[in-house]
């Protein structure tokens, strides 16, 4: 069952480049018979109703795209291996003149996530008293700890305590997982990138967490959509 479809001043952001060193081409690529870029797109449309795509993909300039989606063509300059998203975000609020909206941004390397998780983060994120609400997944706990190291001086990332607590007794500890993230236009503008000082979040299951980076994770998503598929239809 999808999600809701919202209303308002949200707009879905699906930014993708031609350049990937761990899997070039990826975003063309084929996964369950649709073009990678294409499944971030169509869940944009599903959820939040509109869709600006972000590209320098020759072949997506030429592709016809759903109703609903606005190809933005990413000056060259903005598609390296190095440039930063902040700076093609930056370059789409300019462009198309989004001050005053809300961005709901959608990494097409999540195929795996949920019209649900989307959801979730657009109301936890118009709930209020967040600047940014993104997904996140448990991580490994044993990262609590680890701590810095300045002139013979060990100082815990959290509690000196947790060094000598077995990892079943330290606290749960999670992580951006790149799938989603929810912000205003303006607040954007005034923090000069994504805003962090209150920073909401919605947890994902590792089963939806996955991110294509390379061949052999474009291969296992594909099984796992093959997998939920046959539990559907069985």
């Amino acid at each position: 069952m999808t999600a809701q479809r919202t209303t308002g001043d949200e707009i879905a952001v699906v930014p993708v480049r031609a350049g990937s060193k761990g899997l070039p081409g990826k975003n063309l690529m084929l996964l369950d018979g649709v073009p990678l870029y294409l499944h971030a797109v169509q869940q944009g449309l599903r959820t939040v109703g509109r869709v600006l795509l972000s590209t320098d993909i020759a072949e997506i300039h030429e592709a016809d795209l759903p109703e609903g989606c606005i190809l933005c063509r990413r000056p060259l300059h903005l598609a390296a291996d190095d440039t930063p998203m902040a700076s093609v975000i930056h370059h789409l609020i300019v462009e198309r003149s989004l001050q005053g909206g809300t961005i709901v941004l959608l990494q097409a390397t999540s195929p795996l996530r949920s019209d649900q998780d989307i959801q979730r983060a657009m109301t936890v994120f118009q709930e209020g008293g967040h600047d940014m609400v993104l997904s996140v997944v448990e991580r490994d706990r044993g990262v609590l700890k680890y701590g810095t190291l300045e002139n013979n001086t060990f100082t815990a990332l959290r509690e000196q305590a947790f060094c000598f607590y077995n990892r079943q007794q330290l606290p749960p500890v999670f992580g951006p997982n790149g799938a989603v993230y929810v912000f205003e236009v303006n607040r954007f503008l005034e923090a000069n990138g994504f805003p962090s000082e209150r920073i909401g979040a919605i947890d994902m299951p590792a089963d939806r967490s996955a991110d294509i980076d390379n061949l052999d994770d474009l291969r296992r998503v594909q099984r796992m959509l093959q997998m939920q598929n046959s539990i559907i239809e069985g």
